[in-house]
């Protein structure tokens, strides 16, 4: 009964717009209070219990070095790469749009953040020769769901930190399941445009120039050396995950500062302050959510999942499939991080029982919380999208559906097919 009430409160709270970190300190908070043997002194405890992990210290690090070298030009920089690599092709502009989040993912590690960077760029460019702002919007804010996929990945730090599994892993195992999305992504954008419905697709953006792909080139090549720096050095062993987001800072103010010089000291302040709110914002969240996924397994949730799924069938990947579909229909309307963190007791409970790979398992758990979070009604992503490119909501959601199934599609076949995650963390460090 308690559980009924507890998430009753939660959508109601949803519903009336109420703020996530708010409904989710509230629920909880009155969870314990109105639960037998519980003291009040659980809901702060088990928020610092939450937060206290060395392995989430690299978030604020990697959250600060996104900071610094988006705001120092860098994601100018890649896009005006992607564009000389694809911008020639059908749907030039699109295809550079997903380029340039595969790319920029290696840097942020964030979809937010991807979004904001290359669609405030890109968008605008999109609008004008000819794109739907409502396409443009569409194609940006799927193609962000790579940011988490590619590393460095905020959400694998958190969703590796919780669950007890190798962040460097989870990292390895995001690299060929964030190429196929967005190779998907092209595919699907290529398609289009033979469509009479897609025009704006069918116009070249000139040719394709190994002259200006090299300027580019030379132009971001640091940009495009961080992830192999970072990936480079937990696999040799050099330093671990948590290290690797001190080290992309240096790397990050070195490349700023020192080659692009693309700004001054006078800017630090503004950067580190901007990057210590989104660290907040989102601890904030780890911390209420980890309190109100404690008070879920207290109250059996977990056991009661799993009595429900194996009630349906009792075959690993069925039950598998199905738990992935509850986190995107749930990401669909609450924020997909709060989602993440209130069910990985969970997954980590599902998966266990039935022998699903630790890294196979977590990578398919965030990829399903991204493509929830484009996935109408609620679709956070879109909603940043569609606000930059100035539309409505609805013209953004009109043009989505496609780019959705490709990332279904995509989905499935790690879901099918385990080794497209574990091949390269096996191959190179035995996992």
């Amino acid at each position: 009964m308690m559980l009924i009430v507890i998430f009753a409160v939660l959508l109601l709270l949803i519903l009336l717009g109420s703020p996530i970190l708010l409904v989710l300190g509230i629920v909880s908070l009155g969870g314990i209070l109105y639960t037998p043997d519980l003291v009040v002194a659980l809901f702060p405890q088990k928020m610092f219990t939450s937060i206290d992990s060395f392995s989430l210290l690299a978030m604020p690090f990697f959250i600060l070095a996104g900071g610094l070298m988006s705001q120092g030009g860098i994601s100018k920089r890649l896009v005006q790469f992607a564009e000389t690599t694809v911008g020639h092709t059908r749907g030039g502009l699109a295809q550079a749009n997903i380029v340039s989040s595969m790319v920029f993912s290696g840097v942020s590690g964030s979809s937010t953040a991807d979004t904001a960077a290359v669609g405030s760029i890109l968008i605008p460019s999109m609008v004008e020769k000819g794109y739907k702002p409502g396409y443009a919007a569409a194609i940006t804010a799927t193609s962000s769901t790579i940011g988490p996929i590619i590393p460095p990945s905020m959400t694998m730090i958190i969703y590796g930190s919780m669950a007890g599994v190798s962040i460097g892993g989870l990292f390895l195992a995001g690299i060929i399941p964030g190429i196929l999305i967005g190779i998907g992504l092209m595919i699907a954008v290529f398609i289009q445009s033979f469509s009479p419905s897609f025009p704006e697709l069918r116009a070249r953006e000139g040719s394709f120039q190994i002259r200006e792909v090299l300027r580019s080139t030379r132009q971001v090549w640091t940009a495009l050396l961080a992830p192999v720096i970072i990936l480079g050095g937990i696999v040799s062993g050099i330093f671990t995950a948590t290290e690797a987001g001190v080290v992309t800072v240096y790397y990050a103010l070195f490349t700023t500062f020192v080659i692009y010089r693309s700004f001054t000291w006078r800017d630090l302040p503004k950067i580190i302050l901007e990057s210590a709110l989104t660290t907040a914002q989102v601890v904030g969240i780890i911390a209420v959510a980890g309190a109100l996924g404690w008070l879920l397994s207290y109250m059996n949730f977990n056991v009661m999942v799993l009595h429900l799924l194996t009630s349906i069938s009792t075959i690993p990947i069925v039950v598998f499939l199905m738990m992935l579909g509850i986190m995107m229909i749930l990401t669909m309307f609450v924020e997909s991080l709060a989602i993440l963190i209130i069910f990985i007791p969970v997954a980590v409970y599902v998966t266990s029982t039935f022998g699903i790979d630790p890294l196979h398992a977590g990578l398919c758990i965030v990829m399903a919380t991204q493509i929830g979070a484009v996935t109408p009604p609620v679709a956070v992503l879109l909603f940043v999208a569609t606000s930059i490119a100035n539309t409505t909501f609805d013209q953004t959601v009109k043009y989505v559906w496609p780019f959705l199934l490709t990332l279904q599609l995509v989905l499935l076949l790690v879901v099918f097919f385990p080794a497209v995650a574990t091949f390269i963390p096996r191959v190179l460090v035995g996992f």
